[in-house]
């Protein structure tokens, strides 16, 4: 259970990234979570006059529900270091690691971590020649939520190589990571912040009903089933909650995480990969974290209320000391 004082707590959300709509009912969700639970709340949605507005709010603390840039990647950490302002979620640092899926691998893997391989390759050159043998997954390095993500196969409809006027992430990036294509089942697991340490919460699997787990399909009503707790074999979930745990702590996330998985389930434990680490996982009424919140005994308003006390902790702790 938190304890928290009443509070006056300024949820940031929406902005102009490509996750906006779901950055909007995240942080709508968290601001009546928060108001049920007595506190008073300011909602702002992002633009950029953003500071001047968080600056005549004069919160308490400020929730960060945005998703994406700029509000995952460092820059809205950096604007609340300098004002000074208590904010959840990761700080600048972690924030620009985490959201770059190679600086992420350079962070991690050094440590037992593991992670599909890859390299970053220009688009162009995706019309000459395949980086790397099909089937591999293409997907911008620094967007969240599957944004831009594709799947290449010999099967697919992009050509061979792919064709320029084929509609795909090479339009809209100039450089993509390539990862070789991981089969087999696609698995999360949250993080939480509590008092005395961060805690796994679960493992969800994720079983889209159509294609892969997209953007369309995190976010639309019906379009994947979530079977939690994951019906997977007890070592397999022991290592998602150790793997989840320990890049949480590598990259020094606070307040709450999200872990990424594919599990070939053929080749056992060796089989078993992170993707990504979410530093500031979905709040919306679809999402993982709060549904593993659920399922370890944590209702939606205290969850909230837990990555505040998280952010507040962090904040007294900090002692003006300037480390985000």
């Amino acid at each position: 259970m938190t304890d928290l004082p009443k509070l006056h707590i300024a949820v940031l959300m929406g902005g102009w990234a490509n996750e906006r709509p779901v950055s909007l009912m995240s942080g709508e969700g968290v601001a009546k979570a928060l108001e049920e639970r007595g506190h008073k709340v300011t909602r702002i949605d992002m633009d950029r006059q953003v500071a001047a507005r968080i600056a005549e709010a004069a919160p308490d603390v400020v929730f960060n529900a945005l998703h994406g840039v700029p509000g995952e990647d460092g820059s809205v950490q950096g604007m609340l270091d300098l004002m000074g302002i208590p904010y959840t979620h990761s700080g600048l640092a972690t924030s620009v690691i985490a959201i770059d899926k190679q600086l992420t691998k350079q962070a991690l893997v050094p440590h037992g971590i593991p992670m599909p391989g890859g390299r970053i390759v220009r688009s162009a050159d995706l019309f000459e020649r395949d980086p790397m043998r099909r089937p591999y997954v293409l997907k911008p390095v620094n967007e969240g939520s599957s944004v831009g993500v594709a799947i290449v196969t010999d099967e697919g409809n992009y050509g061979n190589p792919i064709a320029r006027d084929a509609k795909g992430p090479w339009q809209d990036f100039a450089e993509l990571l390539a990862e070789p294509f991981i089969k087999g089942r696609e698995m999360t697991t949250a993080v939480v912040d509590f008092e005395d340490g961060p805690r796994a919460l679960g493992v969800t699997e994720l079983k889209p009903k159509s294609g892969f787990y997209d953007f369309d399909a995190k976010y639309t009503d019906g379009m994947t089933d979530h079977v939690c707790p994951a019906e997977i074999p007890g070592n397999i979930e022991k290592l998602c909650l150790d793997y989840a745990l320990k890049a949480h702590r590598l990259l020094g996330c606070r307040g709450t995480s999200r872990t990424d998985f594919r599990w070939d389930e053929e080749q056992g434990e060796e089989g078993l990969f992170i993707l990504e680490t979410n530093t500031q996982p979905g709040m919306t009424p679809l999402s993982l974290v709060p549904e593993q919140g659920r399922y370890a005994g944590i209702e939606y308003g205290e969850l909230c209320e837990l990555v505040v006390a998280a952010a507040l902790r962090h904040h007294a702790a900090k002692s003006g000391d300037g480390d985000g």
